[in-house]
């Protein structure tokens, strides 16, 4: 039986995919419609939806609103005009005491557990994330290779099709100005959580405990019911750039 992964702020489906690759049973929730994702959707606020169905998952998932922390907003210094979701979101899932991982831009305030590079897993792409988990991540020296990588928005012979390609997605649209919304202009490469999510599945989901981080003791909490089986699975692990 597969593990269920609820894919939070989901998109048009970057992380889920991976995820899907990896074994896991993916369901999303977006507050916006997402016609092109690729499993069960449903459109509803992503908070109130974890607080209600929370404890129906193994694991979850959360891809905050980054547009606060991007380049681009420091660049037009108007990060005031965009939700920051980050603390509600942790700590709802903390209270639910699933396994989690919340990914976001580099720059966003998360504790730094994984970053990855699309270059990491052979992708003509850089798009950094960041990763952070109540569950310890894979303790590897994963190197960046920013040679001959393609720059999605800058230069010439720019197109969908190359964009497409250097993402490893080939079920989304390029988005138009600024209606990025379910495009791939938003979307993380799935390598980054198919590499999570072999990470995940190996790791013992121990019935009626909270998963912490080593160190810590269990957070006890009654917004949510605990327990899941205990599952395993092979995990695939990127190669090294050079």
């Amino acid at each position: 039986m597969s593990l269920k992964l609820l894919d939070l702020f989901c998109g048009g489906g970057g992380a889920g995919m991976g995820y899907h690759q990896s074994g896991f049973d993916v369901v999303g929730v977006d507050v916006n419609p997402q016609p092109r994702y690729p499993f069960e959707f449903h459109q509803a606020d992503a908070l109130q939806f974890l607080l209600e169905h929370g404890r129906e998952f193994d694991v979850i998932h959360a891809s905050p609103p980054c547009q606060a922390y991007s380049e681009m907003q420091k660049i037009w210094n108007n990060r005031d005009e965009h939700p920051d979701l980050i603390e509600p979101t942790r700590e709802i899932l903390i209270a639910s005491e699933k396994p989690y991982v919340i990914e976001n831009v580099v720059g966003a305030p998360l504790r730094v557990d994984l970053m990855l590079c699309g270059t990491m897993f052979g992708l003509r792409i850089i798009r950094h994330r960041i990763f952070e988990s109540n569950i310890s991540m894979p303790l590897l020296t994963l190197s960046c290779n920013h040679t001959d990588v393609y720059d999605p928005y800058h230069g010439q012979n720019r197109t969908a099709n190359k964009f497409r390609d250097a993402l490893g997605i080939n079920w989304l649209p390029l988005g138009g100005g600024t209606n990025k919304i379910g495009s791939m202009d938003e979307a993380i490469p799935p390598a980054y959580t198919k590499f999570i999510g072999g990470h995940l599945a190996n790791t013992a989901l121990l019935s009626n405990t909270a998963c912490t981080r080593q160190g810590e003791e269990p957070r006890q909490n009654d917004l949510f019911a605990t327990g899941s089986d205990s599952v395993s699975s092979d995990g695939t692990s990127p190669a090294p750039c050079g």
